[in-house]
């Protein structure tokens, strides 16, 4: 059975308070973007095997998380052997998900190729033990996301028309160094009003709190987010934890990055 997990990108991102399991309080807008991608294989087999190809992923196959969601239905299920191909296209570091999507449409594959009838809030229940944003992608459609990132309300976002334009320069912002200068606070507007008014006036109300640590620290990432606006972006930021930045544009935008690695199309 073939997938494809696809990205998301956080509209605002407000870290509001350290909670006691070492984990954060969070409020984000979740946005799938259904057209970038990895594409993920998974038939049964007569021996359990996994082999990711495309963009490298510097960690052992035990610890992706395409393995462990197997080995979380396998733990509870018994279930036969499969064989897995990864083929990864999302870059990873990059605040999109791709690593989260990868898990949460195993699981998807896993409860279809073998029939085991998991309803859809119990795979939320099993993706949130793999990630705190994989819950989002069983669904995956737009959503307020709080707690660590996995209790999720449906909202409604109207970006559809406008081209999104992605990002990313040749940085890894791993989770650890993302939290570990941040400073959490109450954000001063409601995320899911602000989403409710029209793109161009996001700007001033809707932030992600990790650029406040990222940018000092990495100023060629700030430095993508001011190129944007200086070529006619409605909105900007960061995505998720970094290091990628988005930005939406009524038109197609032909902004000049050097090498850097970019995706632009039409929401």
């Amino acid at each position: 059975m073939i997938s494809f997990p696809n990205v998301k990108i956080n509209l605002g991102l407000n870290v509001i308070s350290r909670r006691k399991d070492n984990y954060h309080n969070i409020e984000t807008i979740f946005f799938p973007v259904p057209k970038l991608t990895d594409i993920l294989d998974v038939v049964a087999s007569d021996k359990f095997s996994f082999k990711q190809t495309g963009i490298h992923v510097d960690a052992s196959p035990k610890d992706n998380l395409c393995v462990k969601a197997y080995e979380l239905l396998h733990d509870r299920y018994k279930l036969p052997p499969a064989a897995i191909h990864l083929h990864k296209i999302i870059p990873t570091g990059a605040g999109l998900g791709g690593g989260s999507s990868d898990a949460s449409f195993m699981l998807l594959s896993l409860n279809r190729i073998f029939d085991l009838k998991i309803p859809v809030e119990q795979l939320k229940e099993y993706a949130a033990l793999l990630g705190s944003d994989c819950a989002f992608f069983i669904e995956n459609t737009p959503a307020k996301a709080s707690g660590r990132g996995e209790i999720l309300e449906p909202v409604q976002v109207n970006i559809n028309g406008l081209y999104l334009l992605l990002v990313k320069p040749d940085i890894h912002i791993s989770t650890k160094e993302a939290y570990d200068n941040i400073v959490p606070q109450i954000p001063e507007f409601d995320i899911s009003e602000t989403v409710k008014l029209p793109v161009a006036e996001w700007k001033n109300r809707l932030h992600n709190d990790f650029e406040k640590s990222i940018f000092p620290l990495h100023p060629t990432i700030a430095a993508i987010k001011d190129r944007m606006y200086a070529h006619g972006a409605l909105y900007s930021s960061m995505s998720g934890s970094g290091a990628s930045v988005f930005g939406l544009f009524d038109e197609k935008p032909d902004i000049p990055f050097g090498n850097m690695w970019r995706f632009c199309d039409k929401l």
